[in-house]
């Protein structure tokens, strides 16, 4: 049982990594399940894991009572390590929770800052490890991935730069412009990928007809974003797309009203997928618009509590205050995935784990996982459709304007040009 500090530890946990005091599981029971989860609980990509206090409650509750394997009990015990936004942090903690900690699983999502060097350590020792939050892509290949046979003790699922890509494609077929398109893209995993001729963004603007302006790819963290605005102004670009991390995108948005920059579309990944990036822009977040990746409207269920969508998302605003945000629904999909394949394997042992891992054939909170279909082995594809964030109200929200790449995801507003 956890005791009085330790629950308040796991409740109160924001900005560090509590959960990573709780050495405990939290049933009694012979044999327990630890599972070892890596998340980027503070520094610039915190906004992906804001939601991880809610989703170990959550998980703590409803394991409470163990989990039942073979007639067994076994207790449910987690782990939790800060990345601190870093990519050798990530596989220095990942590297504890293997040879020292001694999980028998891990888990992680938040960008391939993330998800990369967190996989490679777990490859590396043998450790199941499933994984999600970064598109398959910059995953994948970003790790050496080879299509022909995929990865022994690692496995994805999450939605690719075709989906994307089909996704910002359309949002900008559906507002009238000049189609010429200014990128916005890091040096980094994502930014890379991205820019790629011939999956990212130089290759669906050739095919969609859109002209492209490049300046390159920016180190990250940036403050400074002159250049790439007076080449945008030149260029007489009237959209912008790219994928960033919030704090640079607050700089580049901020310096463009400064600057007399009124694109008519801003698509971008990453850095407007969240309320709290989106609250302190206030009304310039008029019009934004981004990929989505789960929402309210996703028709699917939690195998574990058989909650809805809106139903998770509506438990998430209440116990929190906080309006829904995207990594809510893949939090609660990275466990039903670990428990599933858990009760699949029996308590076998890592390899027996493995196994059950990449025969996970599950419905989800976030749609179907099927690490045997592809596009390549050990990923699975989420849906993905598109939305703009409208004022409602005192504030804004979130709206689904686009679903071509995901039609059973329905759309619920029509596209805004920014104004």
């Amino acid at each position: 049982m956890v005791d009085g500090s330790r629950r308040k530890i796991l409740g109160s946990m924001g900005g560090v990594a509590a959960a990573s005091l709780l050495p405990a599981p939290w049933v009694h029971a012979a044999q327990n399940f630890k599972i070892g989860y890596v998340a980027p609980a503070t520094g610039p990509l915190s906004v992906f894991a804001e939601p991880d206090p809610f989703t170990l409650e959550v998980m703590k509750k409803l394991t409470a009572g163990g989990i039942k394997v073979d007639g067994k009990t076994y207790g449910v015990e987690v782990i939790y390590k800060d990345s601190q936004s870093s990519a050798s942090r990530a596989a220095e903690v990942a590297n504890e929770l293997i040879l020292k900690n001694k999980v028998d699983m891990v888990i992680s999502g938040c960008t391939p800052e993330t998800t990369n060097p967190v996989a490679d350590q777990c490859e590396l020792n043998g450790m199941p490890c499933v994984t999600n939050d970064t598109p398959w892509q910059p995953h994948f290949f970003g790790r050496g991935g080879d299509p022909k046979k995929g990865f022994e003790w690692t496995n994805h699922f999450f939605w690719g730069l075709e989906d994307v890509m089909g996704v910002f494609g359309s949002i900008w077929d559906k507002t009238p412009t000049n189609r010429v398109v200014g990128a916005l893209l890091p040096n980094d995993p994502d930014g890379n990928a991205w820019g790629d001729p011939k999956v990212g963004l130089p290759m669906m603007c050739k095919n969609n007809n859109f002209k492209l302006v490049d300046p390159g790819r920016y180190q990250s963290p940036n403050d400074n974003f002159t250049n790439y605005i007076t080449e945008f102004k030149k260029a007489g670009v009237e959209i912008v797309g790219g994928v960033l991390p919030p704090p640079d995108f607050g700089n580049f948005w901020a310096q463009c009203a400064q600057q007399g920059f009124k694109p008519k579309i801003v698509t971008g990944a990453k850095a407007t997928e969240f309320p709290a990036a989106i609250a302190a822009f206030g009304p310039r977040s008029e019009g934004l618009t981004v990929e989505v990746w789960w929402s309210p409207h996703h028709p699917f269920k939690s195998s574990l509590t058989g909650e809805s969508s809106a139903e998770l998302a509506a438990a998430y605003t209440k116990a929190t205050g906080k309006p829904w945000t995207m990594p809510v629904g893949f939090k609660h999909s990275l466990f039903e995935v670990a428990l599933a394949a858990f009760k699949k394997a029996g308590g076998k042992g890592p390899k027996a784990l493995r196994d059950a891992l990449r025969a996970t054939d599950l419905d989800t909170i976030v749609g179907h996982v099927n690490f045997t279909k592809g596009p390549v082995p050990s990923v699975s594809k989420t849906p993905l459709v598109g939305g703009q964030w409208q004022k409602q109200g005192n504030g804004f929200e979130l709206l689904i304007v686009e679903n071509s790449q995901a039609p059973m995801i329905p759309v619920g507003a029509k596209l805004n040009p920014i104004v």
